[in-house]
């Protein structure tokens, strides 16, 4: 078959840039390290990858949440066990309280320690988070865990402000976890009992024989053993928490590790072998261009 010097010309080119055009592509893979430049490259790898990817976006949401989770967790158990801490003190000054021995005098100054106690308990429950929320208002977070009227008398100042609904954080692919502890209903039980007592034993004029004053001691001491069980159950089921995120967030790491390991294996280009490859394209660049140079050069003028 005859072929024309345009056909040569044009066919050659066309090697020409065709070869330039995969060392290009190799070039920049080898620069990137990257062997897909574009999905057509492995169009399987490539859907494979985009799944990765998608689970990793997931991974990372997940793992977000569980660390401002184990957050405010953290923030709740502190602080329950500085109010356990501060129910203590007030049961050991009622057990005082509540001998018969101790004058007027006495009880009108343990009254003093108990109102103390009394609103660092109060303050307690009205911490708030970095936010600015109520820590322990259940779902209610803009409005204070226990509120109080210092119009009303003694056992009825203190009204729950906020809820006993959970916030759900989502940790997992179906998975959640409560977000938060609730108090209202323990602190402000405790807190009325508690503001008896101080109201019955302030001023100095009563002692322990007396009913009255007795009864208010009692009621007391029974709101303070009550709540601080409550409070006990609640940090216990916080440990339990946080055992459960802390693992979760271990095994989200772990598939964070293979998921990232596996786009690698998809993606990452093998030099040894793109070595080889740019070796042959740039042989197969140069011997084109050598032969097309001489080719060239032929004339027929030259046979005669």
């Amino acid at each position: 078959m005859r072929v024309s010097s345009t056909q040569y010309h044009i066919t050659v080119n066309a090697s020409l840039q065709n070869s330039n055009a995969q060392l290009e592509k190799l070039m920049g893979q080898m620069s990137t390290g990257n062997r897909l430049t574009r999905p057509s490259d492995d169009p399987i790898a490539h859907v494979r990858i985009s799944r990765l990817q998608r689970e990793e976006a997931s991974i990372a949401q997940y793992k977000d949440n569980i660390g401002a989770l184990s957050s405010r967790m953290s923030q709740s158990e502190t602080i329950m066990s500085s109010i356990n801490a501060d129910l203590l003190s007030a049961r050991d000054l009622l057990v005082w309280a509540l001998d018969g021995g101790n004058s007027g005098a006495d009880l009108g100054a343990m009254a003093t320690n108990l109102a103390s106690l009394r609103d660092a308990l109060y303050a307690g429950s009205l911490t708030k988070d970095q936010e600015g929320t109520y820590l322990f208002s259940g779902t209610l977070s803009k409005t204070p865990t226990v509120l109080y009227d210092a119009t009303a008398p003694a056992g009825s100042r203190y009204t729950v402000g906020g809820n006993a609904e959970q916030q759900q954080v989502v940790v997992g692919n179906g998975l959640t976890q409560p977000a938060n502890v609730t108090l209202g209903d323990e602190m402000s039980a405790m807190l009325n009992a508690l503001d008896t007592a101080v109201n019955a034993i302030q001023g100095g004029t009563t002692t322990a024989n007396d009913p009255a004053t007795r009864t208010a001691l009692l009621g007391a001491m029974d709101g303070v053993d009550t709540a601080m069980n409550q409070v006990s159950t609640k940090i216990s089921k916080l440990g339990g928490v946080q055992n459960i995120i802390g693992t979760l967030s271990t095994d989200w790491n772990n598939l964070s590790t293979a998921n990232k390991t596996a786009v690698l294996e998809y993606s990452q280009l093998d030099y040894s072998t793109a070595a080889v490859q740019l070796k042959t394209l740039v042989s197969a660049i140069e011997a084109t261009q050598s032969a097309y140079g001489k080719v060239s050069k032929l004339s027929l003028f030259d046979a005669l």
